[in-house]
Order: structure tokens, then sequence, then C-alpha cells
């Protein structure tokens, strides 16, 4: 199968670290994966200056298509996700984080599985696969395995990475899904609603993953953690109902 268009929606939260370097090396992995492509960043109302840095980046680079959308609350991950997706044009979208835990340089892998077999989904996995892993916090790696195992349980599905944001939709499909978690709950419930699609492709490949401690911006906690499976058991079980 040949990808016509390409979008990346990158939502992102006070990330002036980092912001740039990932804008050039989602640009630098467009050209080299697909003839068209556009880039989608959803500022979640950031505090610091992400926005003029985007902003900046953008001005820089107008040889390429950007869509920049300004969020007036910030409300999380998942709202940010939402509120990009009615403007993506693309026939796929990769979710990308702003930080620099997932590298663009996988897109190749990532869109592997849909050149080649058709995919409609394809998530990247951060426990599979032979490319560099960061060593970090045992109890993050149980965590994760933990709800992994639980969502598979009740979606019946048998990925080894749920968590992961490093995620290939197909647009029209992503589109099609009601989500409604404003937060880190996008991940659960969005594998929970895929997961009863009739005849869906969903592959799975390894990634390069250099997580990030919490000195150096993670914003993920053990809470997140506890709601996930709330999420996990009312996308999988109630929302059936």
């Amino acid at each position: 199968m040949t990808i016509e268009k390409l979008s990346v929606l990158i939502p992102c939260y006070n990330e002036e670290a980092t912001i740039q370097e990932i804008l050039s090396r989602v640009v630098d992995s467009l050209q080299k994966n697909v003839q068209s492509g556009e880039i989608v960043i959803v500022d979640d109302c950031s505090s610091d200056d992400t926005l003029k840095l985007i902003d900046d980046f953008v001005q820089s680079h107008q040889d390429h298509v950007f869509k920049v959308i300004e969020s007036d609350k910030n409300q999380g991950k998942g709202a940010a996700i939402r509120r990009g997706i009615p403007h993506l044009e693309g026939d796929f979208v990769i979710i990308q984080d702003a930080d620099l835990e997932y590298d663009p340089a996988d897109y190749q892998d990532l869109l592997a599985p849909i050149i080649k077999a058709d995919a409609d989904v394809v998530y990247g996995s951060r426990f599979i696969g032979s490319k560099p892993h960061r060593v970090l916090l045992i109890w993050h790696y149980f965590g994760n395995r933990f709800l992994t195992f639980l969502s598979n349980i009740f979606s019946n599905l048998n990925l080894t990475d749920i968590e992961v944001g490093f995620k290939v939709f197909r647009v029209s499909i992503l589109k099609q899904l009601r989500l409604k978690e404003n937060s880190f709950g996008f991940e659960p419930e969005v594998t929970a609603k895929i997961s009863k699609i009739p005849n869906i492709k969903i592959y799975e490949v390894g990634i390069s993953y250099y997580g990030r401690s919490y000195d150096e911006g993670k914003k993920i906690t053990w809470k997140d953690g506890i709601k996930a499976v709330y999420y996990i058991m009312k996308y999988n079980l109630f929302a059936r109902r």
C-alpha cells in the first residue's frame, strides 16, 4: 500500500526544552519517508515559551505544512489529541510526543506494516525488538506490563505495550472514535475502542525509547496508573454494556 499523505499530531505542554528539536527531527523523518506530510501541533495552554518557539520554528520552515492549534485551557494529552483530530488531512497519523522519548527516526519501522500488510493501526513497543531503551525505574516497567496484561484480557488483543506514546492510526478510523478522556486515559481508551472494530488490522513493532526521569520533566505518575485501571475496565466492560 502507498501512503499518499501522512499527518503527525504533536500534543505538547511546557516542552520549551525539546520542542524545536523534536520538530526538526519530525521534518527530517517526513522528508525521508513520505512524499507528502503535515505536522499538526496542539499546544495545551503552555505557561512557558513552548508556543513562541513553535511559531519561530514554523516561520523558519515555511516550505513545510504546519497547523498550530492553541488551547485556552490546560486539559491534558487526550484533550489535545481530540482537538487536533478534526484538522488531520492525511491518510494516516502518527501520534508524536513533544519530548524526546520517542524518536521520529523510527517512522520507517512504524509505517512498514501499513505499506507491506495494509495495517490500520500500528503500536510501537518499548518491550520488544533490539533498539536502545533507557534503563529507568523497575516499578514503571512492572506497572506498564500489568496495565497491558489487564487490557489484553478484556480486549482480547496480544499487545505488549498499550501505554506507549508512539502510535499510528488510519485517520478515517481515528475520526470515527468518540474519544472522551482528557489526560493519559487516552491510551487505554483508544485501545479498548479500536479492539471492538470488526476486522481491524493491528500491528506492533519495536521502537527506541529514550525515557525521561521526573527531574527531566516526565509528567505521568503512579496516580495515572491507578486511573488507567479504571479506564481499562470502563471502556472494555461497562462501555460495551
